[in-house]
């Protein structure tokens, strides 16, 4: 991707296999006290990432909800809390686990760098997997949260956040979900694509970044917002995705009545293998 959040300090290998941390910055505009807000409150995260609520204060709770069942929602505390600068959130005393260090440095010219720093992961392929699954993802969420920061900073948006399981190869169902929304499967930065197709909800804007498997869109229909269209995952089951991030009441409105119909969709599209 263009201007794609990069590694920070490389971390060495643990002789013990134990996957390194996860070290990725990006560059945002804003003050140091606009960006906090983006990565350290609920309405700000919730703009860029997954819903979020947050106490704000040292040993607040912290729910990161990615999906609409009880079973996806990850509660977590606020282990450190140091505003504009650094905040830290875990899984709660003594709960081990993930933990997600934030960072906010300004810079000259009216921007910051953001570092994340994701720790705790734990040894054998299992946690292999779920590491380079999480870089991939923390990738296309940086990106969006540098999208948030230029376009909407100090606005909410109402994330619509459907996913569903696909058969691999991830190629193969790049293909077919870019075919199915009549989407261009390589489009070129600052292209305008619109969707079309049967059953397929509206979704229009202008392409801003393009991975091997993935488009990014800053959208002006059905709301003002933000958007990226992906395939993660292996060869065998991938994951296939149309996340929009709508902004205002019109962007709330279309939120509720566009995720069922988003839903159904993938998940229709995955049990009929993407055709």
């Amino acid at each position: 991707m263009a201007d794609d959040p990069v590694p920070a300090d490389p971390v060495p290998a643990d002789p013990s296999g134990v996957p390194p941390a996860i070290e990725l910055e990006v560059e945002v505009p804003g003050t140091p006290e606009e960006v906090w807000r983006a990565i350290a409150t609920g309405p700000g995260i919730s703009s860029w990432y997954v819903p979020h609520t947050v106490e704000e204060r040292p040993g607040g709770a912290a729910v990161a909800s990615f999906g609409p069942g009880p079973e996806m929602q990850v509660p977590g505390r606020v282990a450190a809390w140091e505003p504009p600068h650094r905040v830290v959130f875990d899984g709660g005393e003594g709960a081990g686990g993930l933990a997600f260090e934030w960072l906010v440095e300004a810079r000259d010219g009216g921007t910051c760098v953001v570092r994340l720093v994701n720790s705790g992961f734990g040894s054998g392929e299992p946690w292999d997997d779920q590491y380079d699954g999480m870089v991939e993802g923390w990738r296309l969420f940086l990106s969006n949260l540098r999208l948030h920061c230029e376009h909407f900073r100090g606005r909410s948006a109402t994330p619509v956040l459907p996913v569903a399981g696909w058969a691999g190869p991830r190629a193969r169902a790049w293909v077919a979900l870019c075919t199915g929304l009549g989407l261009p499967t390589r489009p070129e930065v600052g292209d305008a694509v619109r969707t079309a197709g049967d059953g397929v909800p509206t979704l229009a804007g202008t392409v801003v970044d393009v991975g091997p498997s993935s488009i990014a869109l800053l959208v002006d229909e059905p709301a003002d917002g933000t958007a990226f269209v992906a395939v993660e995952g292996g060869d065998e089951q991938v994951s296939a995705s149309v996340w929009t991030y709508l902004y205002g009441p019109e962007g709330a409105a279309a939120a509720a009545r566009d995720e069922p119909r988003w839903r159904d969709w993938l998940a229709e599209r995955g049990a009929a293998g993407g055709d």
